[in-house]
């Protein structure tokens, strides 16, 4: 009788749940949070060139929502689908997953490098000022034609996350991070010879570390032995296996498209007040990547657990890494929301702030971090969801916050109150979602959890 080949156990089948969790977060935690620092350090020194400046690059910042939405969607619906399958022991079927991933991540960059011959039209729908115009068509432009480098860098990073491999992303981020936190003066102000960019020269700045960072990510994807292996044949598509990804990856997409155009439309609705609320929304931006990328990062490290023990029906293991990414996200919301409530103009001045910027921000910073807490929670049983393949649910969550609850309230208040009530549209939004999100967690639990 021929011996039957045993695959090895995953730790995510057999280490302790919190120790767990701890150690394939915290690589992408720290990742996250240096992927932050860089798209603080960018917005500086963009704003050392003019306010105008400032608000080129925020007005941009809907299509990056899109681009890392599409391909972080895509990826979470690969990295579920082969945590599930190595968690069943499906090993052809999560090496197919892997393959699959990184042909849905060409396609994706063919689709954002058209994108980028149309950026001028595009902008103009938001714009009537020339200058405001020009810069944000020009770091547009780069960002989009060269979008590649995060794409597969994030697809590398969702194949490597869901089995369990978390050291190889967090290098790859960090050293994409430093590059560009490096080059940004250098092409920004011309230093060393350089001419010198501006706006230019900071998307120049940000897609070579992305590049770099991708081209590290995908040796060790495609070189290094792994729980999953790459081949050129996985690659053909199979109709089959890209519906088991877009089942869930595509309510992720939808999520972060529909984040991009309430980014959009807030743009829009401030942009009738002024351009410098527009600055101000921007910043927030920035600045709240370093409370909720970490988040972000604990997601994804809890994900392909969750995914596997769901795969492997141990409904202990899986309830408690939930538990465990809860407990971690409160504590993690709790200090952002004591950071932007007690220094709200500390932060600001970080962008050079005007008087009449501060007058803004302010009140909006502290207003908008009201929400924290309930955001992380949020984010922790979304990313629950989709581990289960129940990526719907997430998108239920997504619609209700952002199409029925933040642009109409934002609208609304701007029109009976002004500008200061715009900012209330993001606590409103965030308790409209929880309340969803507690139903359909409720809902699981009965349904899925209990028959385990």
């Amino acid at each position: 009788m021929q011996e039957q080949t045993q695959i090895p156990e995953n730790k995510m089948g057999v280490m302790p749940v919190k120790k767990l969790v701890f150690k394939m977060s915290l690589p992408i935690m720290l990742s996250m949070f240096i992927q932050s620092m860089y798209n603080i350090v960018d917005s500086i020194f963009v704003s050392r060139i003019s306010e105008n400046a400032l608000t080129a690059v925020s007005l941009t910042f809907p299509f990056h929502i899109l681009i890392i939405g599409v391909s972080v969607g895509t990826g979470v619906g690969v990295g579920s689908l082969i945590s599930r399958r190595l968690g069943a022991k499906m090993q052809e079927e999560a090496d197919l997953a892997a393959s699959n991933g990184l042909f849905l991540a060409a396609v994706t960059s063919v689709v954002f490098f058209v994108l980028g011959f149309f950026s001028k039209p595009i902008l103009g729908l938001f714009t009537n000022d020339a200058e405001i115009l020009d810069l944000s068509t020009k770091y547009l432009t780069i960002c989009l034609i060269f979008s590649f480098g995060i794409i597969f860098l994030i697809s590398a990073e969702k194949i490597l996350q869901a089995t369990g491999n978390m050291i190889i992303p967090m290098i790859s981020q960090i050293t994409g991070a430093v590059i560009n936190i490096v080059l940004d003066p250098i092409m920004i102000f011309g230093y060393f010879g350089l001419p010198k960019m501006g706006v230019s020269g900071a998307a120049t700045a940000t897609v070579i570390g992305q590049i770099v960072a991708m081209t590290l990510a995908l040796f060790a994807t495609l070189k290094r032995k792994q729980h999953v292996t790459i081949r050129l044949k996985g690659m053909k598509p199979n109709v089959k296996v890209i519906k088991e990804i877009y089942k869930v990856g595509v309510p992720s997409i939808i999520m972060q498209a529909m984040a991009s155009i309430t980014t959009f439309g807030l743009n829009k609705i401030l942009m009738f007040f002024t351009p410098t609320a527009v600055s101000v929304l921007g910043v927030y931006f920035k600045l709240q990547s370093f409370v909720f990328m970490p988040i972000f990062g604990l997601s994804s490290g809890s994900l392909p657990i969750m995914g596997y023990n769901y795969g492997a029906r141990n409904k202990k293991r899986l309830t408690d890494t939930l538990k465990t990414a809860l407990l971690f996200a409160m504590a993690i919301m709790l200090i952002g929301t004591a950071v932007f409530q007690l220094l709200p103009d500390k932060l600001l001045l970080l962008f050079k702030a005007s008087p009449f910027m501060m007058s803004i921000g302010v009140p909006a910073l502290r207003i908008i971090s009201a929400c924290f807490v309930i955001a992380g929670f949020g984010i922790t049983l979304s990313t629950f969801f989709q581990a289960l393949g129940k990526g719907i649910y997430s998108l239920i969550m997504s619609v209700c916050r952002q199409m029925l609850a933040i642009l109409p309230a934002a609208y609304a208040l701007s029109s009976l109150f002004g500008l200061g009530a715009v900012w209330w549209a993001f606590p409103i939004s965030e308790g409209v979602a929880l309340i969803i999100c507690a139903v359909l967690a409720i809902r699981i639990f009965k349904r899925e959890i209990s028959a385990m």
